[in-house]
């Protein structure tokens, strides 16, 4: 252990800092936050740092480990400024220390002084692209062959083979041993089981993960489900791709729990932007942003978040480094321009390259609705107006949607929503999802009813109120039949048998034509909505083609989206069947 200094800047962190300072190295808004932190640690008297622990990770790194492909690694500048950050800082702690007596009867405690590492934790948000995965696998092996402890250590992903990214160069260094240390650590047969424990290889690959047999500590693939992390007592643990993939719940929180137990354990939760909003990375982001942003103080989290500050900064590469630090290295410039001229060309991929290409959080896929036609228009008032309803009650349990259209002479479309949630769905949400839902619910969009499960003559009894009150008339009604008998019975019985009714059965076969037709409006920007409702089920919309052209919406049963873009296309199909009764 080198020398500790209260007062010293962390080598890598000053190269870094100073380069900044210089110009050189453009940062985002985010990052400057995090040097913030940083300098705050620099100036805190009772933290401590260490100019020599992260040197040993990297002569570790340079001298035994290897990429993928069985080359040679040398360590980037931004993985000695990552891992200075979870190596370098330490603070003192005072503990009751039980010291039996010389003659070991009884003992007392004593009072001692700790030293203790002080980072547990560390994210980075970082493109695809930026070898995120290779320095979690760097950091496993450290601890795995250098810490002589006994470790459990586990490395997570949305699937097992993304998690499996982080084992692979570990596994390639073993069969590589290109340095004297891992020479002595994979000398011998794992095929000697009888012989002496010296001609056995003291580290292998073996069915349950990467094991030292100098230590038995163990580095295992485990999948990212709650009941699978909760209560393990982790030294080290990798989270790849959190914010990316479709989780339902916490797992960093949960690994936390068992590995809370010990001192010193580190959660390394790397991952790029997901087009999947409100779920809970973005939960978790929002409170990262808050220890960034100083509303609370947590200097035990190291966090470093890569993207751009402005969607204009997109068209001026030399900004593009503020995304992607690794840019040049590990991914090329030519790589990235391809991307952002395939972006332009092809709406349908654009923001998923924005989300993984930039860090650009934006609404969902929109494969079907670019992000422009999902800008909400000015607001209108169609109050007396002639409309055509359509009604998605689908999940009725949960939550129901009504779509009202508005037909106008010059070919477009009036457009407002009303939606139905039940109190108990509510209160589930993530506190990302229920930001966003609040927002509709201040709107007047989204109603909150009572309850574990939604009554269906209730949320007709309140829909019907509201035509009345905004003096709609409702010229027809288009239904997607599941779930909706309930309802159909309760509409036909106040409003008779001739109300324009239509069934539009889901399918490729009856959504191909409207959805054609919805999304020419769209694209002409004839479709007239002013609620984030419409904007954020617009934004979610996804649809599956096949060869020949036919169209489905495709449904993904999310118990936090609302799908008023469902109840659009019935309520259009409802209108064009009923077009008379608009003349």
């Amino acid at each position: 252990m080198g020398k500790l200094s209260n007062t010293a800047v962390p080598k890598y962190y000053g190269r870094f800092r100073d380069a900044v300072l210089r110009g050189d190295i453009p940062v985002n808004h985010e990052i400057s936050l995090e040097m913030n932190r940083i300098d705050a640690l620099i100036d805190d008297p009772d933290i401590y740092y260490d100019e020599s622990a992260v040197e040993g990770y990297i002569a570790f790194c340079e001298n035994e480990l290897t990429l993928t492909d069985g080359s040679d690694l040398h360590l980037l500048e931004t993985f000695k400024l990552w891992a200075e950050q979870i190596f370098g800082w330490y603070y003192f702690t005072e503990r009751e220390i039980w010291v039996p007596n010389k003659n070991g009867r009884g003992g007392r405690y004593v009072t001692k002084r700790v030293k203790l590492r002080l980072t547990k934790k560390q994210f980075l948000i970082i493109p695809r692209g930026a070898a995120k995965s290779m320095y979690d696998s760097t950091i496993q092996a450290f601890f795995l062959t250098i810490d002589r402890s006994t470790t459990k250590q586990i490395t997570t992903a949305p699937t097992m083979k993304q998690a499996d990214e982080v084992m692979s160069p570990i596994r390639t260094a073993i069969t590589r041993a290109r340095g004297p240390y891992f020479k002595f650590l994979t000398m011998g047969s794992i095929n000697n089981t009888t012989g002496s424990k010296a001609d056995r290889p003291k580290l292998a690959s073996t069915k349950e993960g990467i094991k030292s047999f100098l230590t038995e500590s163990l580095l295992e693939v485990r999948p990212m489900q709650i009941d699978r992390l909760q209560g393990l007592r982790v030294k080290v643990a990798t989270v790849d791709e959190w914010l990316s993939g479709e989780i339902r719940e916490d797992p960093i929180g949960a690994i936390e729990q068992g590995a809370s137990k010990l001192d010193e354990y580190i959660i390394l939760a790397s991952s790029s932007e997901g087009t999947v909003r409100n779920g809970v990375g973005d939960t978790i982001k929002m409170e990262l942003l808050d220890i960034l942003k100083g509303k609370y103080v947590a200097p035990h989290v190291s966090i470093w978040y890569y993207k751009l500050d402005s969607i204009d900064e997109i068209n001026d590469p030399s900004m593009w480094i503020k995304a992607n630090p690794n840019l040049g290295k590990t991914v090329s410039y030519e790589t990235y321009k391809l991307d952002v001229e395939r972006a332009e060309k092809n709406p349908a991929a654009r923001n998923d390259i924005l989300a993984k290409r930039f860090n650009i959080p934006l609404e969902g896929y929109t494969y079907f609705f670019p992000y422009e036609e999902t800008l909400p228009h000015r607001h209108r008032n169609y109050k007396g107006l002639v409309c055509s309803m359509g009604a998605d009650l689908s999940q009725g349990d949960d939550f129901c949607a009504f779509t009202f259209l508005f037909p106008f002479s010059n070919g477009t479309f009036g457009i407002k929503a009303r939606s139905y949630i039940s109190s108990l769905t509510y209160k589930q949400l993530h506190k990302a999802a229920r930001e966003k839902y609040d927002e509709f619910i201040a709107e007047g969009s989204l109603i909150v009813m009572e309850g574990d499960v939604l009554d269906i003559p209730s949320v007709f009894e309140d829909l019907d109120d509201h035509i009345l009150d905004m003096e709609y008339d409702v010229e027809a009604m288009g239904f997607d039949p599941y779930n909706a008998d309930k309802f159909v019975e309760l509409w036909v019985g106040v409003n008779g048998p001739h109300c324009g009714l239509v069934k539009v059965q889901q399918g490729k076969r009856t959504e191909t034509v409207p959805l054609g037709e919805i999304k020419k409006l769209s694209t002409e920007r004839a479709l007239l909505f002013d609620e984030e409702i419409m904007t954020f089920t617009m934004g979610n919309c996804i649809v599956e083609e096949d060869t020949n052209g036919n169209r489905k919406l495709l449904k993904k049963r999310y118990a936090d989206k609302i799908d008023n873009v469902s109840a659009l296309m019935d309520g259009f199909v409802a209108y064009k069947e009923n077009r008379e009764a608009f003349d």
